[in-house]
């Protein structure tokens, strides 16, 4: 089987001819280097592509962007005010400092944007998807619907305002609910056959249960429909605790769900996740990137993965990591080990 071939088969429940290992896309790796082009090669990579299109503000909105030192400033403007956000880019990192809406009024300035939708533009798409051939699964990077009120928001006010105003949290989130629906109907009829949706663990995480029920599932459970009327697949990120989550998990529907992070990092118990999930949902992970593939030597690393291979099926699942994008050539060399390894089995 190839490896595109392998990872479907994988999400369809059907036999593969060994349980593909699949690191979330080239982690630290330079593209063009020869390390890459050996990954790629040797394991069954999923591979991201960003597909361009503001859908936060849309295109009729203009944008003031100004950097001063390692800080950059942007200013949308409204109708109704500007809307300010900063960002701090630093060697190692980069994080919002100051959130696009504070107040309520800065609500409505948002409210108050003439939303016009961005054209779609699948090329990029396309053209990876082409390089990669039958050497992996290209995804299109997708959001969900609750990603609006978590990016105008900082954590603080996204949780104290689901709190104070669950009503508008849930009028931002199915407001941009339609705005994607829309967005991947048209990607889809423009070839985009696979997505990896990201979004849902900010309710997961920062919200709990009734978080979730109201801003998460019925919202990606739509979403999730309409790739699947295009014939496409819907891989499902979601960082954090994800055991209490499992039956909101098969009631969306996603195809794939990643990354199942064990204990200490996260709580998955992968018996545990099969049973409340049973073929409905695949399953991808749950070695940790950084703190197993990239920091233990492979006689440590071969068992574990013998170990979730055999609590979570093979099939409907698929050894990866935890798609943290931090990996180096050290943890690249581990995911191909393994795939050696399996192999000598077959």
């Amino acid at each position: 089987m190839t490896s595109r071939e392998r990872l479907l088969a994988a999400m369809r429940f059907d036999r593969v001819d060994r349980v593909p290992v699949a690191p979330f896309g080239l982690g630290k790796l330079a593209g063009d280097s020869p390390m890459a082009a050996e990954l790629i090669a040797k394991v069954d990579p999923f591979i991201q592509s960003g597909v361009p299109g503001d859908i936060i503000y849309g295109t009729n909105c203009q944008h003031d962007v100004r950097t001063q030192g390692d800080v950059t400033t942007v200013i949308t403007k409204t109708p109704l005010g500007d809307l300010t956000q900063r960002t701090q880019v630093t060697p190692i990192t980069s994080a919002r400092i100051e959130f696009a809406v504070k107040t309520l009024a800065d609500v409505e300035k948002y409210f108050s944007i003439e939303y016009v939708a961005p054209e779609v533009d699948a090329s990029a798409f396309h053209k990876r998807k082409a390089e990669i051939g039958e050497q992996g699964l290209v995804l299109a990077g997708a959001l969900d619907a609750v990603v609006l009120p978590a990016d105008l928001l900082s954590p603080e006010t996204f949780s104290l305002w689901w709190a104070d105003y669950p009503d508008l949290m849930l009028k931002l989130t199915n407001l941009f609910a339609a705005r994607l629906n829309d967005w991947t109907d048209r990607l889809c009829k423009a070839g985009v056959d696979a997505f990896r949706i990201v979004g849902g663990e900010y309710a997961s995480v920062q919200l709990g249960p009734v978080g979730f029920d109201a801003l998460v599932v019925e919202q990606d459970k739509e979403l999730i429909d309409i790739i699947h009327r295009h014939g496409g697949i819907a891989y499902y990120h979601n960082h954090g605790p994800v055991m209490r989550f499992l039956t909101r998990f098969r009631e969306i529907g996603m195809d794939a769900l990643d990354p199942l992070e064990a204990p200490p990092w996260g709580d998955a118990d992968l018996r545990q996740a099969r049973a409340a999930c049973g073929d409905k949902v695949a399953f991808v992970g749950n070695l940790d990137d950084m703190e197993v593939m990239e920091k233990l030597p492979f006689d440590q690393i071969a068992p574990m993965a013998v170990e979730r291979i055999e609590a979570a099926g093979d099939t409907g699942f698929i050894l990866g990591g935890t798609a943290s994008g931090t990996y180096t050539e050290k943890a690249a060399r581990n995911f191909i080990a393994l795939v050696e390894m399996f192999d000598d089995f077959v």
